[in-house]
């Protein structure tokens, strides 16, 4: 137990033959319950396991027949800790890249009630982003000014960061089985805690890379994830300020979307009308220009109630 709450930790792998068994050597003894899921790994990552699980009652394997996805093996390890009876989850990837001596920083916050979910930070200052490719940097500020749209955790950053913990309250809440079983479910996840009115905290840590590299492509993954946040931020929208209660910001995101639409349109027709008509393209072109300021100080005024719903606490 940690400061009397009982403590499990999902680890999810795939093809981590490598790297598993240092991974659960390295989970502190405060932990009550490891949670290791096999998403069906073809290589020994399974039988290694189910061989340290003998030595280690604290262990308990989870095998998937089928590979359901980073996302997907670890809410197999969050209904098994509900289950189980644990007060506080926290995720450690399989590829032993997370520090274990920053649990619990990351229990803390979650223990003291301050807030149910904490996820870890590298992108906070550049001595904590070393061993981090520029690529990789850029990669993860252009998902997190995305998922601070999307999920409303406007002070958020690195969501991309798997090392995280939430309480039993959270994961009792939400829909376990609607998560986007995925890469991008740490960002869906977001969106859920926040449409429910979840409090969400950083919690700063150096980046640490073994011999494991990303299996993510960003080139793709970023296009692919851009259109899942555009979903969620919708379904956001309908669920919190529509649904569940009511706030006018919505119609300020539709009136500006639409202006801002209109305004490309005038755009277009300006050009038209320069290049096809040679006519003079002033009156289109200021009208296009007004209407786009319109639809921007929409946006922003909708992104400004939004920041004020931040972190306000369980309204449900």
């Amino acid at each position: 137990m940690y400061r009397n709450k009982k403590i499990g930790v999902v680890i999810p792998a795939y093809k981590e033959e490598l790297l598993i068994l240092p991974t659960l050597e390295s989970v502190p003894d405060f932990v009550d319950r490891v949670y290791a899921v096999n998403d069906a790994s073809p290589d020994r990552t399974g039988s290694l396991i189910d061989s340290y699980a003998e030595r280690d009652s604290r262990v308990v394997p989870i095998h998937h027949q089928k590979n359901k996805g980073v996302g997907g093996a670890i809410i197999s390890g969050y209904k098994k800790a509900l289950s189980d009876g644990m007060d506080i989850v926290a995720v450690m990837a399989g590829d032993n890249q997370m520090d274990p001596t920053f649990l619990p920083e990351l229990l803390d916050p979650v223990v003291e009630s301050v807030v149910d979910y904490s996820v870890g930070n590298r992108l906070v200052n550049e001595k904590f982003r070393q061993g981090m490719s520029k690529w990789r940097f850029v990669g993860n500020s252009v998902l997190t000014l995305l998922t601070k749209i999307a999920s409303g955790y406007w002070q958020l950053m690195d969501p991309q960061n798997g090392y995280t913990a939430i309480s039993r309250r959270a994961l009792e809440t939400i829909s376990l089985d609607e998560i986007y079983p995925g890469y991008g479910y740490c960002n869906d996840l977001l969106v859920w805690l926040n449409t429910f009115g979840f409090r969400v905290r950083n919690v700063p840590h150096p980046a640490r890379y073994g011999l494991e590299r990303s299996k993510i492509k960003y080139s793709t993954y970023i296009v692919r994830l851009s259109w899942l946040l555009l979903n969620a931020f919708i379904w956001r929208m309908k669920t919190k300020y529509i649904v569940l209660s009511f706030h006018p910001l919505v119609f300020f995101y539709c009136a500006g979307v639409f202006f801002t639409f209109i305004s490309f349109l005038f755009g277009l027709y300006a050009l038209w009308f320069k290049f096809i008509m040679n006519n003079s393209i002033f009156v289109p072109a200021v009208v296009s220009v007004i209407v786009f300021g319109i639809g921007v100080q929409f946006l922003l005024s909708a992104m400004m109630f939004d920041m004020q719903e931040e972190n306000k606490g369980v309204w449900y």
